[in-house]
């Protein structure tokens, strides 16, 4: 398999870091925001969405969007629920990851680190996001308060999904991430996990 992944996006890091707690075997392709070679592979056509993570498959099939990639990786494994109402709860804080959570958690981190985005990163944006992603964060406080792991009583692709941007939410976002123990200790879950890889490993 051939893993198009930008090194620095919590999108591609989830799924490097199931590949690792898989102990799956990838060919890593680094295609980084504004780089020759993120370039070369949307001309190559190996971005069908023109963005990364796509994965390969060893038949010349591409799955694109990280959380679907995520879904295909877990079959079989302890990361996707047998019971269907534990994998329709997976499925619905993948879901939430992806249309709430990323779109201000993420978003906030990147107009702080890429010098294309700096121009949208004026105060009121900023403030904003800060408090909107405060809120999202919250709703998952409010949740790991009472339990380990977001989607029954182990863990799945939920925390694979979430953990990727709320991970660096404090240093890359500036979130006040004092103000969640229970994701605290739920992150520190995550980074005990066999396997585990950080987002630079």
């Amino acid at each position: 398999m051939k893993l198009y992944s930008m090194p620095s996006s919590g999108n591609s890091y989830k799924v490097r870091l199931l590949l690792a707690l898989l102990g799956r075997d990838c060919v890593i392709v680094d295609v980084e925001e504004s780089s020759a070679e993120l370039l070369a592979a949307k001309a190559a056509g190996a971005l069908p969405f023109g963005k990364a993570p796509v994965l390969h498959l060893d038949d010349g099939r591409m799955l694109p969007e990280s959380n679907a990639i995520l879904v295909w990786l877990g079959e079989g494994t302890r990361y996707l629920p047998g019971d269907p109402v534990a994998r329709a709860r997976m499925l619905s804080w993948m879901f939430w990851e992806q249309n709430q959570h990323e779109g201000v958690i993420a978003v906030r981190a990147a107009l702080h680190s890429y010098p294309s985005r700096a121009h949208l990163a004026t105060p009121e944006r900023m403030a904003e996001l800060l408090e909107r992603g405060h809120a999202l964060l919250a709703v998952m406080e409010e949740h790991l308060a009472g339990h380990d792991w977001l989607a029954g009583d182990a863990v799945s692709l939920a925390d694979i999904a979430l953990y990727a941007y709320t991970h660096t939410a404090g240093e890359a976002g500036g979130f006040e991430m004092a103000r969640f123990p229970a994701v605290n200790a739920w992150l520190a879950r995550v980074a005990a996990l066999p396997g585990y890889v950080g987002l630079s490993g």
